[in-house]
């Protein structure tokens, strides 16, 4: 259920209230149609929410509710239909807010019959769906955005979980875990005769979602274990995973390189034994499902080559794979929280600037029958902290939601977190949709806040005006981070990079079962599933039949997928095409047969989002500027794609454009005025490719890369740039190729070109972040010598990496009120010119 009904019939309502004027009612020649079915779903919406409900447990409400997401999405079909066919006749330059696709469409009577047509039939299907409705008797819910008034100002405002070695201090709470953590440090350090000189292993072992991760976290970074082993090592293990895949990972967190793909199991063998050879090795094993990920895959080339004393953690929900992996009995068990510290969990979650701990406190009464029905279970606490939170501190809210919660415990099945289920009933539906969508994504990999918010937009969950979506869904996004329905990642910056919670995720994947298929590595039914029903959405993380293929043919039916996520190789043969999915909003793929995928790209005409991952894509074809409805654009990690097709400035909706660092964009790219994102711009100079003015007319770009600056022949073209007039700018990243190799020799004429070059990239006062890499000038730009020039009063982040020289090095720019992070790599002075660090 990764749509919600009452969130999506706004959006649909918003679209036809756009694009039904008068006089397209009247070229329709079908009187009436399309009031009608914006009446329909006016009428539909008021019990949408009771029908989202019921949805979950109901069969017969879950067939219906099917039913009617599916004429909606016709419907969203139809509309972008009549888009296309008016930017075929040449008007995709015309201003949007001006130009109505829908009425252009209906001048001509072969589109005006085709859409009148289609109209009349949905509005029948629509007439069939309300009329069955009536059999359930829904109670008028109301808008989920009226279910809390402070939830509307925001709105304007599983098994395969990775983790990491940081630990959570916000989840640390009470004397148990140090106890626990004393404990388990000495146990891993304990050696004596009566002790195998092997290598030890060690479990921790409990339910999902009790602590046993954050437990394992304490212990690792514990200054006796730092001090004891030579190498430490964080392994998210998860139920799928692959031997070879596995083997990679730990090479490179032990400090190997990255290994190439066709690398066999028994080449990484070798090259981790390499890696570790008289290393005292502590390893952690992180959410171990099955033994064998020790036994077959890690023991032998930790037996063969790490030292002596050497150790390894697991962390298991199952005691069977404690005893499948030989660990040292008695393991581990970790306990639920006592009251007290549960308690103070939950405060750690509510406490704010605006609810201080005093004013909790008299509220423990109730916050401890909350954590009772959590089970003081940390990730329940924590859910139930991001609601109460949002619910503030009064006593009457809080009584509320511990009412609430009793209640829902009826509604779920088993084996799904309540808590969660609560979380969810609390949430606005624009919010769930994009919460239950955050679920799809692999967890193998890591998405950037601005990717899952280009997704969402791409799904039509975020919608309004659109110069502000990327900040609505930033503002969503961060909704979620307060909800702690997903948490960031500690080695990231800010919530840029977040992951959500085997337990969590668990739920939000139960929620989207109907229409959204999650394929893991070991499921060994996917093509039954695939074969059986019509999904939504599909996200294909599996190693079928332990190959890491899978056929094109096996998805032919899913005709109606309208996202399409896969980080495994999908064979095609020639006669294949993309057709099959026309229907596609969003396509994340990460190895494809090439020649027959791109020849069929540009079939997929309401595509909004593609990310292609591979390292053989040379060319893209020459048709892409076909897909007039494409918004972002990923290509970063095709590194072998040089020269893009001139037709991609044909693409004027693109919003966000990602290339690798190698590729050159062609002339007319001024014209791309949608543009918010653009990254690895290169700095070209020669032929017929883009140079630094064509930048200047792109004045709705919020995130900004230029790289390769060195080649920009004169400061006039970086003058045309314009970036200090780009009011929105806020991320601006500058590089220059690398001089620390050349030893310094940089001659007088490239330093004052480049300082004259930098002197006219003077960002705008609105920037929050900068990086500037490889400057090379022996005057800073002049920007940097003082705030009274640029006063950069919202910059907060600032990174400088290989400066040639070093001396006077910029710090006035750090001087920001509110710069909270400043920090500077490799700066080296130049060895012409004598200087010393």
């Amino acid at each position: 259920m990764a749509m919600v009904l009452d969130a999506f019939a706004s959006y649909l309502v918003d679209m036809l209230t756009q694009v039904a004027t008068d006089e397209v009612k009247t070229m329709l020649g079908v009187s009436g149609e399309i009031d009608k079915m914006g009446d329909k779903l006016r009428d539909l919406k008021n019990f949408l929410a009771d029908a989202d409900r019921r949805n979950i447990t109901d069969e017969t409400v879950r067939e219906w509710v099917g039913q009617l997401k599916r004429a909606m999405y016709e419907t969203t079909d139809i509309l972008d239909l009549c888009q296309l066919k008016a930017m075929q006749r040449g008007t995709s330059s015309v201003n949007a807010g001006c130009f109505n696709p829908l009425l252009f469409c209906m001048r001509n009577p072969f589109h005006a019959r085709e859409i009148g047509t289609r109209i009349k039939v949905l509005n029948q299907r629509l007439d069939d769906i309300k009329e069955r409705s009536t059999a359930f008797n829904f109670i008028n819910l109301g808008s989920y955005e009226d279910h809390r008034s402070n939830t509307h100002a925001s709105h304007h405002g599983n098994p395969s979980r990775e983790t990491v070695g940081d630990f959570d201090r916000s989840a640390i709470v009470g004397d148990k875990i140090e106890e626990d953590t004393r404990a388990l440090v000495a146990q891993i350090m304990q050696t004596g005769k009566d002790i195998n000189t092997g290598i030890k292993v060690v479990a921790i072992v409990g339910v999902g979602g009790i602590g046993k991760t954050t437990l394992a976290q304490k212990v690792s970074n514990d200054k006796a274990i730092q001090g004891e082993f030579s190498k430490t090592i964080w392994l998210s293990v998860n139920q799928n995973f692959s031997d070879v895949d596995l083997l990679r990972k730990v090479i490179i967190k032990a400090g190997g390189g990255a290994q190439p793909p066709e690398s066999s199991k028994t080449t990484l063998h070798e090259t981790l034994k390499n890696t570790l050879i008289d290393h005292k090795t502590f390893l952690v094993m992180d959410d171990v499902w099955k033994h064998r990920a020790w036994d077959d895959v890690l023991k032998i080339p930790l037996d063969n080559a790490a030292a002596s004393g050497s150790r390894v953690l697991i962390t298991t929900r199952d005691e069977g794979v404690a005893r499948g992996v030989k660990a040292i009995w008695p393991y581990h068990h970790v306990n639920t929280l006592a009251p007290e510290d549960a308690w103070s969990l939950l405060k750690k979650q509510v406490c704010s600037s605006e609810i201080d701990e005093d004013h909790i406190n008299m509220l423990k009464d109730i916050g401890l029958k909350i954590t009772q029905i959590c089970g003081c279970l940390p990730v329940a606490v924590k859910v139930m902290g991001g609601i109460l939170r949002e619910k503030g501190g009064i006593r009457h809210d809080w009584q509320q939601v511990l009412d609430d919660s009793k209640w829902s415990t009826t509604k779920m099945p088993d084996d799904l977190n309540h808590i969660v289920y609560l979380s969810y009933e609390y949430m606005p539906s624009y919010l769930k949709q994009c919460f239950l969508y955050y679920s799809l994504l692999p967890k193998s990999r890591k998405f950037t806040m601005a990717e899952v918010v280009a997704m969402w937009i791409s799904e039509g969950f975020i919608h309004g005006n659109s110069c502000d979506l990327e900040e609505l869904g930033r503002n969503y996004y961060q909704e979620l981070v307060s909800r702690n329905l997903i948490e960031p990642v500690k080695w990231c910056i800010g919530i840029s990079v977040c992951s959500m919670h085997d337990v969590i995720r668990s739920f939000a994947q139960y929620m989207t079962k109907d229409e959204a298929l999650v394929a893991q590595d070991g499921d060994d039914d996917i093509l039954a599933k695939l074969g059986s029903q019509k999904f939504l959405r599909l996200s294909i993380q599996t190693n079928q039949s332990q190959s890491g293929e899978l056929d094109w043919e096996s998805l032919r039916s899913q005709q109606l997928v309208r996202t399409l996520i896969s980080t495994v190789q999908i064979n095609m043969k020639p006669g294949d095409s993309l057709v099959t999915f026309s229907s596609l909003r969003t396509l994340y793929i990460e190895s494809i047969d090439l020649a027959v995928f791109v020849e069929s790209l540009h079939q997929l005409k309401h595509l909004r989002y593609l990310t292609l991952v591979n390292a053989n894509i040379y060319v893209l074809p020459e048709n892409i500027g076909k897909m007039k409805l494409l918004q972002f654009l990923d290509l970063c990690q095709c590194r072998k794609l040089v020269n893009l097709p001139d037709s991609i400035v044909k693409l004027g909706q693109l919003r966000l454009l990602s290339l690798p660092e190698a590729s050159m964009v062609p002339r007319g790219f001024s014209g791309l005025t949608n543009m918010r994102r653009l990254r690895m711009f290169r700095a070209h100079m020669d032929g017929d490719w883009c140079s630094l003015d064509e930048l200047g007319p792109l004045s709705q770009l919020r995130f900004l890369e230029l790289v390769q600056l060195e080649n920009v022949s004169a400061a006039s073209f970086a003058a045309n740039a314009r970036l200090g007039e780009k009011m929105h700018l806020n991320k601006l990243l500058l590089g220059c190729t690398s001089k620390l190799g050349d030893d310094g020799l940089v001659s007088d004429e490239k330093q004052q070109r480049i300082e004259k070059v930098f002197d006219k990239l003077c960002p705008p006062p609105s920037i929050e972040y900068l990086q500037i890499r490889g400057y090379f000038g022996w005057q800073r730009p002049s920007w940097m010598m003082s705030t009274s020039m640029v006063p950069l009063n919202n910059l907060k982040t600032i990174f400088f990496f290989d400066w040639l020289v070093a001396h006077n090095f910029p710090m006035g720019c750090a001087s920001s009120p509110i710069c909270s992070f400043y920090r500077c790599l490799k700066l080296h002075a130049s060895n012409k010119l004598g200087l010393h660090l």
